[in-house]
C-alpha cells in the first residue's frame, strides 16, 4: 500500500527505521541485551545526575521531561534520526537525473541500504560488550555521528557511479542505525525506576524530537533541491551528523577502566568483556528458543510474509516526476503532507483502533489499503483530470489518505511483536521481530524492482505501469489466508492485564 506521489524510502528509523518505540518495558533498546558489571554503576550515576540536574533545571521541561543534558542530547539524537529525511528526495532525483538509472535499479539500491537494520541486535551486543575508548554509549554515538558525516561529505563531492552511491547510502544507514540502537539504551537506563508517567513523558520527547526533525525536512527538502541542487543538499545533509558527535560529550556514563598493570587492583571491568562470546552465544540460543516456540514464530512469519509483499513505489517516482512533471519543490510539499498524516494515523490507531482484535485490524486495513491503493491507476490513465481534479491536488489527497491508512495499518505490527516478548529477554527480541519485519519491507521492495524489470518499465516507458500497480496491489491480499496465525484477544485486552499504557513513536 503506496502512496501517489511515491518517493523510495532511504534507510532510517523503522522499528523504530522506514519505526516505533511501545512501552518502556517492552521496547528496551537493543543494546540493553547483555548486561555487564558496570551497569549498576552506570545506572546509579545517571540517576544521581538526574536528580542533579532536576534540581538544577527544575524549572524548564519539555513535554514534562527536565531538560538536564543528558535528556537534550537524547532527544538531539532522535532529531537528528528526523532531519536526515533531508536527503531523501535529493537522493531519488540524483539516482534518476545524475546517474540515470532505470526505476528497477533505483528500487535495488534502496532496498539493499536497509541492510543494516536487519542486524540491530548486533550493535546491541558491540556496544554493551565493546567500550570504545572507555565508553559505551559516548564514544559510539560520536563514531555514529563521524560515519554520516563521512558518507554524506562523499556524496556531496566525490560519488559519480551507482556503485559508490549504493556504499555511501548504505554507511549512512549504518551510522542511523548504530546510533538508533544506542541512543534506545540511554532512554531504557534514564526510564528504570521511574514511574510510567514519567518513563511516557521521556518516550513523548524522543517522539516529539524526531517528528519535528521529520516535518521539517520535508518543508525544506524539495525546495532546496530545486533551488541548489542535490549536491548542495548533501553537503548540508553531512554536517547534521555531527550534531549527534557533538552532544555525544553531553553524554553522563560511568567510564570503563582497566587497572594499571601491578596496581594490586582488581580487575572487575574490563576494556572488552571476557565473558562476550559466551554470553552472546546464551543470547542467541535463548532467542532462538524463544523464536521456534510456535505462539512466536507463527504470528513472525505472517508479519514477515505482510510485509513482503512487492510495491511500485520507485516506478511511480519516475512517472510522476518524468511524465506529468511534478518538480522537487511539490514533492517536499507532499512529502510534509504525508510526514503530518503518518501521526494522524499514529493518533487514528490509539484513539479508536487499540480496542479492535488485531486479525480484524489488519483484514479491514488491507483490504481498504488495496482498494484505495489502486487509485494510482485514476493518475497514470489521467482519468482524474476527466473528473476535473488536477494531478497535483489529486496526488495530494490520495497520498494523505494512503498515508494514515498504511500508518495505522502498521501498529498492530508493532504490538503484536511487543505482545510476543517473553519476560527477561523483550529487548533483543523485540529488535529480532523488527529486524525481521525489516527484512519482509527489503524483500518486498526488491520484488517491485524485479516486476518493474519484467514489465519493461523505463525512465520513459510507463506502458504496463498500470499492470504493475494493480499486481502489487492485489498482492497484499495474499497474507489475509494466513490470519489465523495471529492470536485471537485485541491487543488492549493485554494491555489491561499489564496495567501497561502504549506509549508510541513515530518517524
Amino acid at each position: 500500500m503506496s502512496s501517489i506521489v511515491s518517493i523510495p524510502e532511504l534507510p532510517r528509523r523503522r522499528d523504530s527505521e522506514e519505526s516505533l518505540l511501545l512501552d518502556s518495558r517492552i521496547s528496551v533498546a537493543e543494546g540493553d541485551s547483555v548486561n555487564t558489571d558496570v551497569e549498576g554503576v552506570r545506572d546509579g550515576s545517571v540517576r544521581g545526575q538526574a536528580r542533579k540536574g532536576r534540581n538544577f533545571s527544575s524549572r524548564k521541561k519539555v513535554l514534562g521531561v527536565e531538560l538536564s543534558p543528558d535528556n537534550f542530547a537524547v532527544a538531539m539524537v532522535y532529531f537528528v534520526q528526523g532531519v536526515l529525511g533531508l536527503a531523501r528526495l535529493a537522493v531519488s532525483f540524483y539516482l534518476k537525473d545524475d546517474l540515470h538509472l532505470d526505476p528497477a535499479e533505483t528500487a535495488v539500491i534502496t532496498g539493499l541500504s536497509s541492510l543494516p537494520w536487519l542486524v540491530k541486535p548486533l550493535y546491541g551486543f558491540i556496544s554493551d560488550s565493546v567500550p570504545l575508548f572507555g565508553y559505551r554509549r559516548r564514544s559510539y554515538l560520536v563514531l555514529s555521528g563521524l560515519l554520516g558525516a563521512f558518507s554524506w561529505s562523499l556524496m556531496a563531492g566525490f560519488v559519480d557511479s551507482k556503485y559508490s552511491a549504493a556504499s555511501c547510502i548504505l554507511l549512512g544507514s549504518l551510522s542511523v542505525a548504530f546510533s538508533d540502537v544506542v541512543v534506545d539504551s540511554m532512554v531504557v537506563e534514564r526510564a528504570r525506576g521511574e514511574s510510567q508517567s514519567v518513563s511516557g513523558s521521556l518516550q513523548s520527547l524522543c517522539w516529539g524530537s524526531s517528528a519535528f526533525g521529520g516535518i521539517v525536512s520535508s518543508y525544506f527538502s524539495g525546495s532546496l533541491v530545486e533551488s541548489y541542487g542535490v549536491r548542495f543538499v548533501f553537503g548540508v545533509t553531512a554536517l547534521l551528523p555531527l550534531i549527534t558527535s557533538a552532544v555525544a560529550v553531553l553524554v553522563n556514563e560511568q567510564r570503563v577502566v582497566r587497572p594499571m598493570p601491578g596496581s594490586g587492583q582488581k580487575e572487575n571491568i574490563t576494556l572488552v568483556n571476557p565473558g562476550f562470546l559466551q554470553t552472546s552465544k546464551q543470547n542467541m540460543i535463548q532467542l532462538w528458543s524463544a523464536i521456534k516456540q510456535p505462539n512466536v514464530f507463527l504470528p513472525t512469519l505472517f508479519i514477515f510474509l505482510w510485509q513482503a509483499t512487492p510495491h511500485s513505489d520507485s516506478a511511480m517516482f519516475y512517472f510522476t516526476t518524468n511524465k506529468l512533471g511534478f518538480t522537487p519543490e511539490f514533492l517536499g510539499r507532499v512529502k510534509l503532507v504525508t510526514s503530518i498524516a503518518s501521526l494522524l494515523g499514529v493518533g487514528l490507531y490509539n484513539g479508536f483502533l487499540k480496542t479492535v482484535p488485531l486479525r480484524k485490524i489488519f483484514l479491514v486495513t488491507t483490504v481498504f489499503g488495496t482498494g484505495l491503493g489502486m487509485t494510482q491507476v485514476l493518475l497514470v490513465t489521467g482519468f482524474n483530470r476527466q473528473l476535473g481534479i488536477s494531478d497535483e491536488w489529486f496526488a495530494i489527497g490520495d497520498s494523505l489518505i494512503l498515508t494514515v491508512l498504511a500508518q495505522a495499518s502498521f501498529m498492530p505490527v508493532l504490538v503484536l511483536a511487543a505482545r510476543l516478548c517473553p519476560e527477561g529477554m523483550e529487548a533483543t527480541l523485540f529488535a529480532t521481530l523488527m529486524s525481521i519485519s525489516n527484512g519482509g519491507s527489503v524483500l518486498g521492495g526488491l520484488m517491485g524492482a524485479g516486476l518493474t524489470q519484467v514489465f519493461g518499465i523505463t525512465r520513459d516507458s510507463f506502458d504496463n505501469l498500470s499492470t504493475l500497480i494493480i499486481l502489487c496491489n492485489l498482492s497484499s491480499l495474499l497474507p489475509l489466508p494466513l490470519l489465523g496465525l495471529l492470536p485471537k484477544d485485541s491487543p488492549d485486552n493485554v494491555a489491561n492485564k499489564e496495567d501497561a499504557d502504549i506509549e508510541m513513536k513515530s518517524n
